[in-house]
């Protein structure tokens, strides 16, 4: 049975009334079943990949969204086995939620996971089977989505002389970061812990904002798997977002409760060759 054939764009008029909503890149756009908390099924909608968030309509020439998702936290995409051989199904797992998408053949699934790891994770993702230009494809919206980060970014205040003597209380001071810190992008810490299991499988690392931080641990329970948490800043305090969050009033304690509660005393510190 020969696969289907990717859904033409919406039309160039629909596309431009869109524009009027929201100004973020298209990156990506088709058909998606769609599954959230509070749904008690699928439903169907048009969805485009804009930025960093999905835009939901409920068919291909609607000028207004029904709902929105942004994925820029996203803690990982979980593929799920579905008896249908003709769809892909996978869950998008979010601090606060987690989302079920299936796709109407697994081509155009591999295509959405593909797409949307890249503008998550800021890298090409390895394991996904696209053709050549569909790779390309890829590496074009990567280097896109990078250029309008940096173009969205907020400027760095530059404090007066005079305020430059008190020390934040919010801060983290290098001394006081644990012997896990490792100043490494999310990519670069899964390779670290896949490579070198017997040094350690946990890496504390800077969050994806540049401003508060994210955790990447290796777990072996049943089978290898990586696993990410951020570390949130409130004030004087950490938040590390999980089921159920923790509350510590440094960082270094932070990183201890996870392991002591979260993790069964399985994980272990990332320590230097």
């Amino acid at each position: 049975m020969m696969a289907k054939k990717p859904p033409k764009p919406a039309p160039r008029r629909i596309f431009q009334e869109r524009l009027k909503i929201t100004a973020l890149p298209l990156y990506f756009e088709g058909f998606l079943l769609v599954k959230r908390s509070d749904y008690q099924e699928y439903k169907h909608y048009w969805t485009e990949l804009r930025g960093t968030t999905l835009f939901f309509y409920t068919d291909k020439k609607s000028t207004i969204y029904v709902g929105k998702l942004d994925i820029i936290d996203l803690v990982c995409l979980t593929d799920q086995n579905s008896p249908e051989k003709s769809c892909a199904k996978f869950t998008l797992v979010l601090p606060k939620e987690e989302v079920q998408l299936k796709t109407e053949n697994t081509e155009s699934g591999e295509e959405w996971r593909g797409f949307i790891l890249t503008v998550t994770e800021l890298s090409v993702p390895q394991h996904v089977s696209l053709l050549p230009g569909q790779v390309i494809r890829l590496h074009e919206v990567l280097e896109r989505e990078k250029k309008r980060r940096l173009e969205t970014e907020p400027p760095p205040i530059m404090p007066a002389e005079k305020e430059k003597e008190p020390v934040q209380d919010d801060v983290v001071a290098p001394d006081l970061m644990p012997a896990c810190f490792y100043a490494v992008s999310r990519k670069e810490a899964t390779e670290m812990l896949e490579k070198n299991p017997s040094l350690g499988n946990m890496i504390l690392r800077p969050g994806s904002d540049s401003k508060n931080f994210s955790i990447t641990i290796r777990q072996e329970i049943e089978m290898p798997r990586i696993k990410h948490y951020k570390v949130m800043s409130t004030g004087k305090n950490y938040t590390i977002e999980l089921e159920k969050p923790v509350k510590s009033p440094t960082q270094k304690k932070e990183v201890r409760s996870l392991r002591k509660i979260h993790t069964r005393h399985e994980i272990t510190w990332k320590l230097p060759p």
